[in-house]
Formats: structure tokens, C-alpha cells, sequence
């Protein structure tokens, strides 16, 4: 069954083109090492709520943007393989691909599929 990594950030909107960059090449590393397909996602319509919300989860600063984005793997196995390839591959160095946003602040997790349901011809 289809396995996902999913992750939500907070990121400087000064940095959108940094993070549009540094995502790029991640993307390919993920496809490098197995991963089916890897979405990046800008927030446009991310309200804070009352009590929980993507905002408030990632500590959201006035001059930030909520960012969230998800890889698809075809399995857990493949996931666990390829997220080590990935993060061992010298692409990935912070020297040479450093990300433009507070790590510390990103939620992340992997997530097995129960249900897909995808449009035709997807």
C-alpha cells in the first residue's frame, strides 16, 4: 500500500523563491531514491484557528507562510530505504542546499494509506 511523508513549516515569506529552489532539488532527490512524487505546497487560504490550526501548530510569525508538502512512496519499506538514501546523498549537504526556514518548527510524519481514491487517469 501507498506510504506518505508529510510535512508542515512555517517559512520566511522573504524566502519563497529559496524554499521554491531548495525544494526542487529535494524533490529530485527523493525521485532519485524512490519516491513516486513529491508536492510542494504554498499557503494561500491557511487561517488560525481558535484552537488548533496549521498556523499555530508550526509557531506561524506574522512575516511567515504556512508551507506544507508531502512525498509519496510506494511502500513503508521503500519509504525507509529511500528517506536513508535521500538524507546520506551529498545533494542534500546543508553547506550546498541549506533550508530557508527554521527546521526545528517543521512537523513532520509518514502515514500508510487506508483509502486512495485519485482521479481518472491518475
Amino acid at each position: 500500500m501507498t506510504y506518505f511523508d508529510a510535512y508542515v513549516a512555517a517559512v520566511p515569506t522573504a524566502n519563497r523563491e529559496a524554499y521554491r529552489k531548495a525544494a526542487e532539488i529535494s524533490s529530485a532527490i527523493f525521485r532519485d531514491h524512490g519516491a513516486r512524487a513529491v508536492t510542494e505546497c504554498w499557503g494561500d487560504d491557511v487561517p488560525e484557528g481558535k484552537l488548533t490550526s496549521f498556523p499555530k501548530a508550526v509557531q506561524c510569525k506574522p512575516d511567515e507562510t504556512v508551507v506544507f508538502g508531502f512525498i509519496v512512496w510506494p511502500s513503508r519499506a521503500a519509504r525507509d530505504e529511500g528517506i536513508k538514501n535521500a538524507f546520506a546523498d551529498p545533494r542534500m549537504d546543508p553547506k550546498t542546499n541549506p533550508m530557508p526556514f527554521d527546521g526545528a518548527r517543521m512537523i513532520h510524519g509518514g502515514f500508510e494509506s487506508i483509502i486512495e481514491s485519485w482521479g481518472k487517469g491518475e
